[in-house]
């Protein structure tokens, strides 16, 4: 089953609260009125500003909510380590499951038929193995412990700005493995369409002009983002002529 994500919910007028927010840092107004007033050009202003200054924490006061389907358990190991977001995974605990158990199958793998082949099969093996085991009595909990990373799964995640703007930064980058990145940018295509101003900027470093991973400069995403004119040429210019020998 291929990947599915669904913004499920998010806060009213989020760009408005992180606005709001950092009016009440800056603004001598009383908390009544901090709210009051606001044109859609004077929010992307001071969006902005906090933006650029790296004042973050303004970003907290805005939540997401999305619900995410057809992903591997290899992909959420990853994804509990950005730990300043909430999830809940469909249980193997207390969910059986009933015929063959769906799992997600690495590109790399699905494009070379007989290692693919042996990994259904291999799949297919564990799945008996699980039905047996149920059928014997064994708990759903006991029973799981055959199950592989490979398996299906789905979670619910519910993130603020901030932690969103991190994630994408690490989860967007070329370097990141591909499931979560798969992921990464489709929760990243829906948060822009409901607050553009907020993720404007948003994904891997290179977007904004510099790489940290170690392969940076070698990297096609970042030449090319990094000096777009000039990787465009590269690519436009004839082919050398070989030199005699």
């Amino acid at each position: 089953m291929a990947l599915r994500v669904v913004l499920l919910s998010y806060s009213p007028e989020p760009e408005r609260a992180v606005a709001t927010a950092a009016r009440n840092c800056y603004s001598p107004r009383d908390i009544e009125s901090i709210d009051d007033n606001w044109s859609e050009d004077e929010i992307a202003k001071m969006v902005a500003r906090v933006r650029d200054a790296g004042h973050l924490s303004t970003f907290e006061h805005t939540m997401f909510t999305f619900g995410v389907a057809g992903v591997s358990r290899a992909l959420t190991h990853q994804l509990v380590r950005h730990r300043h977001m909430s999830y809940e995974q469909k249980s193997q605990r207390y969910i059986k499951y009933k015929g063959r158990i769906p799992f997600v199958m690495p590109p790399s793998i699905a494009s070379r038929p007989e290692i693919a082949a042996k990994f259904d099969r291999l799949m297919e093996n564990v799945a008996e193995f699980y039905r047996e085991a149920i059928e014997a009595g064994t708990p759903a909990e006991d029973a799981r412990f055959a199950l592989p990373n490979a398996s299906e799964t789905q979670v619910v995640i519910t993130a603020n700005a901030r932690a969103l703007l991190d994630f994408f930064t690490l989860r967007t980058c070329n370097n990141a493995q591909w499931e979560i990145r798969e992921l990464a940018f489709a929760m990243l295509r829906l948060v822009k369409r409901v607050a553009p101003v907020l993720f404007v900027r948003a994904g891997a470093t290179c977007v904004r002009g510099y790489c940290n991973e170690p392969n940076g400069p070698d990297c096609p995403r970042y030449i090319a983002i990094s000096n777009p004119v000039a990787n465009r040429r590269r690519s436009e210019a004839p082919a050398e002529p070989a030199k005699a020998s």
